[in-house]
């Protein structure tokens, strides 16, 4: 079978774990990209480099999701420094909200955050994501929400999405956006991919005539508990190995 995630391009100077990552990480952002999530040159997925330092990698701001490779992703400081020198900058927002979430959540190795027209529209709504889909009711009782604060460039707004993102794996930014956190890229790739999925089916849901449906309280944690099983199987690792797949076979310049 294709291995997605080739070694071949590693500089010398950068030890394997951390090449690895970084072709995982650019391979997500073909995927996302693919998917018809990405927004221009905005948002960002990162993933935490192993160490003590919390040193994560994420995208040069200015680039397309398409233009994204291991080998131009920058790996930066909770301190907003450049560990590896680059003469490219990163988005203020991106470093922000992903710095604060890689110090405070041990687990959050991989953190993702888009502006997906389905995800920014159900993030509008006071109401916000109803768990009354397959997907939605995957995700009972684990998506937090955060309050809008304009754009997220403010240090002082750190703290606050700690706080509002908890222990969850997925949160939703009011009148922003969606963020997602596992840990490790696939796991937190999943979480997007189904509560982007929840969203689109809430958007279309929302337009049709007649009441939903409703999922009992019961139901909805016996999904969640369903749900939780096939990580058992991998699902995530063999969701995002596929879709890697799919994105190499179209262009593989990614793992350079």
């Amino acid at each position: 079978m294709l291995d997605p995630y080739p070694s071949d391009h590693r500089p010398a100077e950068i030890p394997p774990e951390e090449w690895d990552l970084r072709v995982r990480l650019a391979a997500a952002y073909r995927v996302v990209d693919m998917l018809g999530w990405s927004e221009v040159i905005m948002n960002h997925l990162s993933v935490r480099v192993p160490g003590t330092e919390h040193h994560f990698l994420i995208n040069h701001y200015g680039l397309l999701y398409e233009e994204v490779t291991a080998s131009n992703l920058l790996l930066i400081d909770v301190h907003g420094k450049k560990v590896r020198p680059s003469p490219h900058p990163f988005n203020p927002a991106g470093f922000v909200i992903h710095s604060a979430i890689h110090m405070a959540r041990d687990d959050a190795h991989a953190v993702m955050h888009t502006h997906s027209t389905a995800g920014t529209a159900i993030a509008t709504k006071a109401h916000g994501l109803r768990h009354d889909s397959f997907y939605a009711a995957q995700l009972y009782g684990r998506v937090a929400y955060h309050d809008y604060e304009g754009l997220s460039i403010r240090l002082g707004e750190q703290d606050r999405i700690v706080a509002s993102l908890g222990d969850k794996p997925c949160m939703i930014m009011r009148n922003h956006g969606l963020l997602t956190v596992g840990p490790s890229i696939a796991s937190a790739f999943w979480q997007l991919w189904r509560l982007q999925r929840a969203c689109e089916a809430q958007v279309l849901t929302d337009a049709m005539d007649g009441p939903n449906v409703p999922v009992p309280h019961d139901m909805a944690l016996q999904a969640v508990a369903d749900a939780d099983s096939y990580s058992k199987h991998d699902v995530e690792g063999k969701m995002l190995d596929a879709l890697a797949r799919k994105a190499f076979r179209r262009d593989p310049s990614y793992a350079t």
